[in-house]
């Protein structure tokens, strides 16, 4: 298996740990260095994130695509708010202007309802699933189609569907897919090229697998696996442990302050009521380190809301860890610091070039099956 790697960029400076410390909302610079950066280091593809008030992907997109050389793009989208068609020409035209495979959409059905509805969304959970599946559904028609196509669905409707622009050839759009619903299981596992998973437990992790890989085989299909994590890394273990204790430390006095700890988090308090995000707090709780390295104390104090696990140990120690969920079947891995920018160029010295060696060296292992530490 050829593993991705992936990370993530942001129009302004901020994480957990030192903040979101106000100054431009789309700093221009910065998301250029941010980029670059990302490109120099050897990452595959950066991803773009979205919320409701956050600004729009596509554009950022762009302007990552224009400042880097090779990294693609991961641009995060909500269905719902914009035609699945249009969508589609945005993406091929996107990948017409800045070359074949650097355009990948993840679909994200939606967490949380009050985020939902500051984009006048007011469409239920199982429905939203439902809905995620017919603009899926007529993506990929759109991608192929040579003749014009109608559509009736619960969602949508079309009527002579069209577009004159598609991908350089077929497949070279992936799409992504999150959600550990049983509805986003079966959702996924019908119309996902890649499921991506947070950073869970091994065993965990290995339960989600099987149960994702089940629902694609009922429909005659294979999905592959992307990981979200964290890492804090450092010349000896004891250092990065001394890290992770020094990134809590802030983000617990940023929520006993008041702060936010997270993007909106200040004003909207926690609102995820994603099965994922649930599944995270509950591991949070029970404590705060699984698996001897995967680290959950900024997630006790998150909420569990998006990406906040992180594995902690020496490049070498992480990139160990990391390669027993590539023996799982994970063949992508979305990792993004604490100290975003700083975190992006240190990993490209070591960490990714040892986490590239160390799964071409395992070669195509078979899954195996992992018992709880």
């Amino acid at each position: 298996m050829t593993i991705e790697v992936l990370g993530m960029v942001s129009t302004s400076h901020g994480s957990e740990s030192v903040g979101w410390q106000g100054g431009p909302v789309v700093d221009v610079d910065y998301l250029t260095t941010f980029a670059q950066a990302h490109d120099r280091a050897g990452f595959d593809r950066i991803l773009v994130a979205h919320g409701a008030s956050s600004p729009d992907g596509f554009a950022v997109a762009a302007h990552v695509l224009y400042n880097t050389e090779r990294a693609g793009v991961l641009i995060a989208h909500r269905p719902g708010f914009v035609a699945p068609t249009q969508t589609a020409r945005k993406l091929a035209t996107l990948e017409h202007l800045t070359g074949e495979g650097r355009v990948a959409i993840h679909h994200i059905t939606g967490g949380s309802d009050v985020d939902q509805a500051r984009d006048g969304d007011f469409v239920d959970k199982d429905s939203r699933y439902r809905r995620t599946a017919e603009f899926i559904d007529v993506l990929r028609r759109t991608f192929t189609a040579t003749e014009p196509f109608d559509f009736d669905g619960e969602f949508y409707r079309f009527r002579g569907a069209i577009s004159s622009v598609r991908p350089r050839r077929e497949g070279s759009i992936p799409i992504y897919f999150g959600g550990q619903s049983d509805p986003a299981i079966e959702v996924g596992g019908r119309h996902a090229d890649v499921f991506a998973l947070w950073g869970e437990p091994l065993a965990d992790t290995a339960e989600r697998i099987a149960l994702i890989r089940e629902a694609a085989a009922r429909h005659g299909r294979e999905v592959e696996f992307s990981l979200s994590t964290r890492p804090i890394v450092a010349e000896t273990e004891d250092a990065a442990w001394e890290r992770a204790a020094s990134i809590l430390d802030a983000a617990q006095a940023r929520a006993a302050a008041g702060a936010a700890v997270g993007p909106g988090m200040k004003r909207h308090g926690s609102e995820n009521t994603a099965v994922g995000a649930a599944r995270l707090r509950a591991q949070a709780a029970e404590k705060d380190v699984h698996d001897d390295r995967l680290f959950f104390g900024v997630t006790r104090v998150t909420g569990g809301g998006g990406n906040s696990t992180g594995h902690v140990g020496t490049p070498q120690q992480v990139v160990d860890a990391l390669l027993q969920y590539y023996d799982l079947g994970v063949t992508k891995f979305l990792i993004r610091g604490f100290d975003p920018v700083r975190d992006v160029e240190e990993w490209g010295d070591e960490l990714i070039p040892l986490l590239r060696q160390g799964a071409a060296e395992r070669g195509t292992p078979a899954p195996t099956l992992v018992t709880s530490a």
